[in-house]
């Protein structure tokens, strides 16, 4: 306002706004709460402009029909006929599935675009995946979780095979082999998440570059397999190609499985965009891990970090590895599932002896070894020691590191029970390269 009459202030209302403006407040309103179920009805029912307003600019507003099968979707669609719909429960109860079911199966399941259920009953995954194996042609999001301690089998036709639309996946405890068949027709796939994947739904990482080499939007993969004999075929396991499948957009990569599938993975993909990698290893007799020493060694997002962790629990060891401003969220965590200290550290150091030999960018080193209940069965002082905390943390000078984390990571091995203060420090210096490389020292109880 150019005014300068006072009596006028206050008098103007939203109203006065062209539409462009209120279209773009309208839609930080709608898309700034995803959380919130159907926040535009608001909007439409304030009144007859605004409603012509939000139904005029439907994809800019990114309106969607939310429903959670509290009632028959043909009461919905009655009144809203044209909206895409997003199927995801605000409170889940035995009374929804019925309902959601039989809108898969209707006439309007074109309409679907993203599907979010979690603690589907057993008893009902049967008739929900029969209703999922025809195409969905709009859909870009399905996340599913079927509740129970038994792998849920996904069968082949699921999605007619095909998904071309599918921006994010999201499987649990799902048996699904023929994945890499239906990833191969996701071409605009950004996030792929397949958690606990029992045994009987393993597939190979050949398959898999493959069918996510269709993709250059893939921004996030997370692998989480439920138990070790998850493992490639020592047979079927070939050399490295000679050129590796470009994943351009790749900028988070987890993993948890054994080192083998990791180690194939890696020699068939590059991502020169990664800048995080949270990796579980199972407990294993050797670890030989040179591709990920590669992929790290390589990344450059890897050597700006300056701090480093490692935590030793009663279920796995952690290596944790940050930058500064970024402490509480490690760039690089590595991690071995096992229960014994010796084993934790021993596997661990095999692991930094082919991946993280050097770290001349480190400034502050932490260890911590944690006693949180007795399971160490075969340390009498740790076991006198449950619940308690030994750690020390260095902040060093100037002197670059000039030693391999092996050394320090087989000394802490030692540090353990009432002694693990002095013991600790000896390793980390050792680590450090000697006391003259420590700038400050705290001992944390």
């Amino acid at each position: 306002m150019t005014t300068t009459n006072p009596s006028i202030f206050g008098r103007v209302t939203i109203n006065t706004l062209p539409d462009d403006v209120l279209v773009d407040i309208f839609h930080f309103y709608v898309n700034g709460w995803r959380i919130r179920t159907n926040v535009w009805y608001t909007l439409v029912h304030v009144c007859q402009r605004w409603r012509y307003v939000v139904f005029a600019s439907p994809r800019h507003l990114n309106l969607q029909l939310r429903y959670g099968g509290e009632r028959p979707m043909s009461e919905m669609l009655d009144i809203w006929s044209v909206l895409p719909v997003v199927i995801g429960p605000a409170i889940y109860s035995s009374s929804i599935w019925g309902n959601i079911t039989a809108f898969l199966d209707s006439e309007h399941y074109h309409r679907i675009c993203e599907i979010h259920l979690y603690c589907i009953p057993t008893s009902h995954w049967e008739i929900f995946a029969a209703a999922m194996e025809k195409p969905f042609p709009e859909l870009t999001s399905l996340h599913i979780w079927v509740e129970g301690d038994t792998a849920t089998s996904v069968p082949d036709p699921f999605l007619g095979g095909s998904a071309p639309l599918l921006q994010y996946l999201w499987l649990e405890s799902c048996s699904f082999p023929g994945i890499p068949k239906l990833l191969s027709t996701s071409h605009h796939l950004c996030c792929l998440t397949l958690l606990d994947i029992p045994d009987s739904g393993y597939f190979s990482p050949q398959a898999l570059v493959t069918a996510l080499s269709v993709t250059s939007r893939l921004e996030s993969l997370d692998l989480s397999f439920h138990s070790h004999r998850s493992r490639p075929d020592p047979a079927s396991r070939l050399p490295p190609p000679l050129t590796r499948s470009v994943l351009p957009a790749l900028y988070h990569l987890m993993f948890r499985g054994v080192h083998e599938y990791l180690e194939d993975l890696l020699a068939q993909i590059e991502a020169p965009l990664l800048g995080h990698l949270n990796v579980k290893f199972f407990a294993d007799v050797n670890f030989v891990v040179p591709q990920l020493h590669q992929l790290i060694s390589h990344t450059e997002s890897f050597k700006a970090c300056d701090k480093a962790s490692v935590y030793a629990s009663d279920r796995a060891v952690e290596l944790a590895i940050s930058r500064e401003e970024l402490y509480d969220s490690p760039d690089l965590s590595l991690e071995i599932m096992c229960r014994e200290l010796d084993r934790q550290l021993s596997s661990l150091a095999q692991v930094c002896n082919s991946s993280l030999i050097l770290l001349s960018t480190l400034v502050q080193l932490e260890l911590d070894i944690v006693n949180r209940t007795s399971t160490w069965e075969n340390d009498v002082e740790n076991r006198s020691m449950a619940g308690t905390s030994r750690s020390v943390r260095f902040c060093k000078g100037s002197a670059p590191f000039q030693t391999s984390w092996a050394t320090c990571l087989r000394s802490a091995g030692r540090a353990r029970g009432r002694k693990s203060s002095r013991s600790l420090t000896r390793a980390t210096e050792h680590f450090l390269g000697g006391p003259r490389a420590i700038g400050t020292c705290s001992e944390i109880y």
